[in-house]
């Protein structure tokens, strides 16, 4: 542990795992202690004094893991440790500039998803259990963020797997275990195309640590750049799974309804972050953009990504039930992304890294938004919220600047990433795909205005029907409206403020390229 991020480093990894476990601890004690007293084995529904011990420990846990984040992006990340498995095979822990952008914005999702679940999981019941591994999560996210080697992303990537599950799990359902099961088939299945994909690139990489432009060994791959190619696809489709880009990407809609609203928000704001994070760790520090530009497997990666872009749209158009149609919507949006980065070009990197913060910071909102329609209203469904604007004109206005970033309307930060995204499609002067791609970009954006402002229209100007007449709650509680109202203020003023990211992003772009 050399330099002064170390410490902290290992905090924001191993605190709030610890802290997680003791909360998870906790809650087998109770559930051991009503079976034996013949209590019954139902769902814990704590009273409000024991409520707010553990929100207060998981606040000063979350706050104190927050903070070692933040030291380590300003101390500018470095390495922490290593530990050697077999021959040159490592466990290494180092943040760099890629690992400070994602754990930036997890730390800040994470912050507010947990004051929004404050109020949100007293409805739910089984606090102890959901906080539990929601700080659990935290920790094996930084953990993934600062993966220094391609084997230990891999770890941490599986472990977050199985810790995410639990989230997904979290009523105890037959749909929601069946939704586990299926989120769980698809991750592994996706997994193991990737751990396939570390077998070779072993053999023929000088390390599988990440350095930006690849490892691959020109004389080594010289007689194998087929297999090679093809290995490099499986790594793309397999860490794609978690990323929701086809033909991998069906738990997203059977997870997301299930699960609790903010389980909901950090999947699809961060968990689904984690398949891109995994491609941009292959692709351009491990494989080298040169290996596989202008090959089949560039071509292959746009087909499948503006495929999936389009899908996901006309699915989430046509999908009645709000939650689910956010997951086809993340479906789509995501692959925005992954799009952006099979072009191979800075430009459209740096809109796809745009976009993955700014989706992030949208689509935690919009899912935080369906919770208070599903908890608070009892209204699951887009077209039983006519008139909700006169009950809660502060939540939906936070819903409106969502979907308008989500469709990229400016002053949004939407527009921004989606910008240079088209523009950078536009400049790779790749035959079909420099023009189709902005294309189906704008195709999608009306579809998702389709889908999302409907609900703030028919909010705001409900007509003479009007179900939300008869209700009598105002705005929800404070708890659940404040995160709103900060990331609807942090997409605009990134929006009208974009410059300082954009070049910082830029920079990374073109050392990768």
């Amino acid at each position: 542990m050399g330099n002064s991020a170390s410490i902290p480093m290992l905090l924001a990894m191993l605190l709030p795992i610890a802290a997680g476990l003791i909360l998870l601890i906790d809650s087998a004690r109770i559930h051991l202690t009503q079976q034996k007293g013949a209590k019954g084995n139902g769902r814990i529904r704590e009273n409000e004094k024991t409520r707010k011990i553990i929100h207060c420990y998981t606040a000063i846990a979350l706050l104190a893991s927050v903070l070692a984040t933040v030291m380590v992006v300003i101390g500018g990340g470095g390495e922490l440790f290593s530990v050697v498995l077999v021959e040159n095979i490592r466990i290494y822990f180092c943040a760099d500039t890629l690992s400070l952008v994602f754990a930036s914005f997890t730390a800040i999702v994470w912050l507010l998803v947990a004051l929004y679940s404050f109020s949100y999981m007293a409805h739910e019941g089984e606090e102890r259990f959901f906080f539990g591994f929601y700080l659990m999560l935290y920790g094996v996210l930084m953990a993934l963020d600062f993966a220094g080697n391609l084997v230990t992303m891999y770890g941490c990537f599986e472990l977050m797997t199985l810790v995410s599950l639990m989230l997904v799990l979290h009523n105890g359902s037959h749909e929601s275990i069946m939704a586990a099961m299926k989120y769980l088939l698809y991750s592994m299945c996706g997994a193991y195309l990737g751990l396939f994909a570390i077998f070779y690139l072993n053999r023929y990489c000088d390390s599988l640590t990440f350095t930006p432009g690849g490892t691959l060994t020109a004389a080594l791959s010289a007689g194998d750049t087929k297999l090679l190619l093809a290995v490099a696809f499986c790594a793309i489709i397999g860490f794609g799974a978690k990323a929701g880009m086809f033909p991998l990407h069906a738990w997203l809609p059977s997870a997301h309804p299930v699960a609790p609203s903010p389980a909901s928000a950090v999947l699809s704001g961060v968990i689904a972050k984690c398949g891109v994070f995994a491609i941009i760790r292959v692709v351009f520090y491990i494989v080298g953009a040169d290996f596989i530009r202008g090959t089949w497997v560039q071509t292959a990666w746009m087909v499948l990504a503006l495929l999936t872009v389009f899908m996901g749209s006309m699915l989430a158009y046509r999908e009645p039930v709000t939650k689910k149609r956010f997951a086809y919507s993340t479906v789509s949006q995501v692959s925005y992304i992954l799009f952006g980065l099979s072009l191979l070009v800075p430009q459209a990197f740096c809109g796809a890294l745009l976009h993955v913060i700014f989706h992030a910071f949208i689509k935690t909102g919009l899912f935080l938004c369906a919770g208070i329609f599903l908890v608070v209203l009892n209204r699951p469904r887009a077209e039983q919220l006519r008139g909700i604007g006169e009950k809660m004109p502060a939540m939906l206005w936070c819903y409106t600047f969502f979907a308008l970033a989500l469709v990229g309307i400016p002053p949004t930060a939407g527009f921004v990433s989606k910008w240079h995204l088209a523009v950078g499609s536009l400049d790779s002067q790749i035959a079909v795909f420099d023009w189709f791609g902005p294309v189906v970009l704008l195709v999608s954006a009306l579809l998702t205005a389709g889908y999302l402002l409907p609900i703030s229209l028919r909010g705001f100007f409900p007509g003479e029907e009007n179900p939300c007449a008869e209700v009598v709650k105002k705005e929800p509680d404070i708890r659940m409206l404040l995160p709103l109202i900060i990331l609807a203020v942090m997409i605009v003023a990134l929006g009208v403020v974009p410059n300082p990211l954009t070049r910082y992003l830029y920079e990374l772009a073109v050392s990768l390229m």
